[in-house]
C-alpha cells in the first residue's frame, strides 16, 4: 500500500486560440499557451492492491481541512482515477485490482484540476504497484486521452515542477524556476464548467487570434511574479458562464485597491498575492459573499 499527493496547481498566464478547423484530427478544440503552477493545496490518494480474483474498490471522500468541500454527486465511473485505473487496465489487456481512497482538499470546478492531477497520481501509483513498467511517454500519451491537464502532473518528480504547455496540452516545457512567492487563492461559492466557459470565449474571441510565445517567455526570464503583466484569456468568459463570478470579481479588484487579481484556468478560483494587506481587506468580504480564503505556496514548496 502506498500513499501519494496530488498537488493543485494555479495558471499565471493563459492565452486560448480558435478551435482548430475542420479537418483538423482535433476539430473544435483549443490550443492554449500557458504558464502551469503546482502550489501546495493537495489531494491524498492512497492505492493497496487486491488479489486477482477480488473487484476493485473507489472511495472518495473530503478531507476534514478540506477549505471548500461540495456534494461528491458524480458517479464513480465518471471519476478520472476511476478512468485512469481502467485506461491501465485496456492497456495492460487485464484487472489490476485496487483499492483506492481519495482524500479530497482541491476544490471542484474551480480552474484548479484536481481531477486531473488525482487521474496523474493514480497512473503513476497503479504503474509502479503493478509493475507495468510504462515510461513517462506512455504515461503522458493514456493521461491526455484523459484529459488536457493530466500531461502536466506526470512529470519525473512530485511535486511536478512548473511548466509551458502548449498545443492541446501536450505539449509541456519544463521550467525550472519558480517564484518563490505565497498566494492567497479566493474559493468562491460557484463553480465554472469548462465547456461552458470555452463555448463562451468562441462567441467573443477573434478568428484571427494567435498564440505566441515570446510574452510568455519575457515574463519568466524576469524571474519573480510579475503580477501586473499575468493573464487569463479565460476571464472574461467565464464572468459570462456565471455572474456571481463577475460580482465577486469586481468586489475583490475594488477592495484590493489596484493589487493585481488572476483567475486561474476556466474559473472559479480567483487568486493574488497573499500578503497582510490583501488577507486584511479580502476578508472583510469573505463572510458577505461567501468566499472562502486559502493560503498557497507556488511549487509546493519545492
Amino acid at each position: 500500500m502506498i500513499s501519494r499527493r496530488a498537488h493543485a496547481k494555479i495558471n499565471l498566464f493563459l492565452r486560448v486560440g480558435p478551435p482548430l478547423p475542420e479537418g483538423d484530427p482535433h476539430a473544435g478544440l483549443h490550443p492554449i499557451l500557458s504558464w502551469m503552477c503546482p502550489i501546495d493545496l493537495h489531494d491524498e490518494i492512497t492505492f493497496e492492491p487486491l488479489p486477482a480474483d477480488e473487484p476493485s474498490q473507489l472511495s472518495i471522500e473530503w478531507a476534514s481541512d478540506a477549505p471548500r468541500p461540495a456534494p461528491i454527486d458524480w458517479r464513480l465511473d465518471c471519476d478520472l482515477v476511476f478512468r485512469a485505473h481502467r485506461a491501465l487496465e485496456e492497456h495492460a489487456g487485464r484487472l489490476l485490482p485496487m483499492r483506492i481512497a481519495v482524500r479530497k482538499r482541491i476544490p471542484v470546478g474551480a480552474g484548479l484540476a484536481g481531477g486531473s492531477s488525482d487521474a496523474a497520481c493514480a497512473l503513476r501509483a497503479i504503474n509502479e504497484l503493478c509493475g507495468l513498467g510504462l515510461d513517462g511517454d506512455a504515461l503522458r500519451t493514456i493521461g491526455h486521452t484523459l484529459g488536457s491537464d493530466v500531461p502536466f502532473f506526470l512529470d519525473e518528480v512530485s511535486p511536478p515542477r512548473g511548466a509551458i504547455v502548449s498545443h492541446l496540452g501536450d505539449r509541456i516545457e519544463r521550467v525550472e524556476s519558480i517564484p518563490d512567492e505565497r498566494v492567497l487563492l479566493i474559493l468562491p461559492p460557484v463553480a465554472c464548467p469548462t465547456g461552458e466557459v470555452y463555448r463562451a470565449f468562441d462567441t467573443m474571441a477573434s478568428p484571427v487570434a494567435r498564440i505566441d510565445d515570446a510574452d510568455l517567455r519575457s515574463l519568466i526570464a524576469r524571474g519573480g511574479l510579475p503580477m501586473d503583466a499575468l493573464t487569463n484569456d479565460l476571464l472574461e468568459p467565464a464572468c459570462r458562464v456565471e455572474p456571481r463570478l463577475r460580482e465577486i470579481l469586481e468586489a475583490c479588484s475594488d477592495a484590493l485597491e489596484g493589487e493585481p487579481l488572476c483567475m486561474s484556468g476556466s474559473g472559479s478560483t480567483l487568486w493574488c498575492r497573499d500578503t497582510p494587506q490583501t488577507r486584511t481587506r479580502l476578508e472583510a468580504l469573505a463572510a458577505p459573499m461567501d468566499l472562502v480564503l486559502c493560503p498557497a505556496r507556488l511549487g509546493a514548496g519545492r
